[in-house]
């Protein structure tokens, strides 16, 4: 995905919606309804933090509808930070961090101390539930007294193994169509990006960082209500949900 004056980032960044759409084709519903949210909460011109941002999907969506917002794009991952860098190049509403959320001290290399929002999708599932439950106490400082917090992810619920299972089969049956109609897979995608001239290098370096896929857990979203509170939100729960898919938020 290259042209003759560069790397096509609007191209890349194309590819991966397509290879996230893959796994949740209601993917821009829930992106539609965190944005609703994020107005009804703090206004039409928040300051953001965009958590686990990856290519910046949620900055683009965010940019895209509220003008005047500005982004912070928070992540570890070199080759997604390369195409988030690349296609928000040279708009000051815009700023990326590489940092570990691992780390107790990611949030000194912020250029603020404070944010309207926070918001994540389909990345915190990368972590196990201890270091997310310190990730969600760091928020909870970082969010501003009537700020939010959302979360859009695959939370699983344990006490209903028959609907999980009911669930599992009706997505798979629909991957498998996309398949067939041409989707690429997210191994199918790393593959191309590790080809790309500009991308073989960051791309080389995530999969040291990372490996091959996520070491995290899929709690419940009575889970992530829960802590949340306990963390130092007021009050959390779903505010949309898929068969697959939530999006939680907290209110601090």
């Amino acid at each position: 995905m290259t042209t003759g004056v560069g790397t096509d980032w609007q191209a890349w960044q194309e590819s991966w919606d397509r290879q996230q759409e893959w796994y949740m084709p209601d993917r821009e519903d829930r992106f539609r309804i965190m944005l609703d949210m994020v107005e009804a909460a703090v206004g039409p011109e928040p300051r953001i933090l965009d958590l686990a941002c990856g290519t910046g999907s949620i900055t683009a969506r965010l940019l895209a509808r509220f003008p005047n917002a500005t982004s912070t794009g928070v992540d570890l991952d070199p080759a997604l930070l390369a195409i988030a860098r690349g296609t928000f190049e040279g708009d000051d509403r815009v700023s990326f961090v590489t940092a570990d959320l691992k780390d107790p001290e990611w949030t000194t290399t912020l250029p603020y101390d404070s944010y309207d929002a926070v918001l994540t999708a389909t990345a915190l599932h990368w972590l196990r539930s201890e270091p997310l439950a310190a990730l969600y106490g760091t928020l909870a400082d970082l969010v501003r007294h009537g700020g939010v917090f959302m979360n859009a992810d695959h939370m699983i619920d344990d006490s209903t193994p028959r609907i999980n299972a009911i669930e599992h089969t009706q997505r798979q049956a629909r991957m498998d169509q996309a398949m067939r109609n041409g989707a690429l897979d997210w191994a199918e995608w790393w593959q191309l990006a590790a080809q790309d001239p500009v991308l073989a290098a960051p791309t080389a370096r995530r999969f040291e960082i990372y490996g091959a896929h996520a070491d995290g857990e899929m709690p419940s979203q009575a889970w992530h209500a829960r802590v949340l509170r306990e963390k130092g939100f007021g009050e959390a729960r779903a505010v949309w949900c898929s068969p697959a898919d939530t999006l939680l938020l907290a209110l601090k």
